[in-house]
């Protein structure tokens, strides 16, 4: 799809979002996400999408994880997805909300059995004395669920960024960048241009 020719943004992404998962050599689903720490200082991570649907971008963690303290006390999140084969990024900013526990649960159904139960052994953000401590962890997890399969931890779910908005930027020659703004309004979108 065309920037030029885009009037919804969620449609321009799938689109932009699709081409990138033919060009980008790893994780085309890569974002940097923001957040707001305790002392009012910004904080980012690399994360993966893993949902997008018409209400915003889905991501899972642990919720008892710095990033999940975080967005407790200030429910707002900044995105950024590039794509350096494409010479494109897309950023983002809206409200976060939690995904339902269905959502959370068909999801985590889907992850690699090693990757269940790393999210019941590790305890996300909390100081680590050793590897090793780690490790036994794991085996306590996997002695527990020998056999069986492995149910979603409570404390670990996923957060859905409702977006307010989102910005397209097309790299151009000379840096003169095509930025086009879709801003919600009204129940729409509104769609501006900025200068590079």
């Amino acid at each position: 799809m065309s920037l030029a020719d885009a009037t919804d943004p969620f449609d321009l992404f799938r689109s932009w979002f699709a081409e990138a998962e033919t060009t980008e050599i790893n994780d085309a689903n890569a974002m940097s996400v923001a957040t707001i720490g305790e002392n009012g200082r910004p904080t980012s991570r690399i994360l993966l999408l893993k949902g997008l649907d018409d209400q915003g971008f889905v991501f899972y963690t642990n919720t008892r994880s710095a990033k999940g303290g975080q967005l407790a006390a200030h429910p707002v999140a900044a995105l950024n997805f590039h794509w350096k084969s494409l010479r494109r990024q897309v950023r983002i900013e809206g409200v976060v909300e939690p995904v339902s526990e269905s959502e959370a649960d068909a999801y985590f159904a889907t992850r690699p059995r090693g990757s269940q139960i790393g999210a019941w052994a590790s305890q996300q953000s909390q100081l680590l004395d050793s590897r090793e401590t780690l490790e036994r962890e794991l085996a306590v997890v996997e002695a527990r669920f020998a056999g069986k399969d492995v149910q979603r931890p409570p404390h670990w779910s996923g957060y859905r960024v409702v977006p307010d908005r989102l910005e397209f930027w097309q790299d151009r020659e000379f840096r003169l960048h095509d930025r086009i703004i879709f801003t919600a309004a009204d129940g729409g979108w509104v769609r501006t241009r900025l200068y590079p």
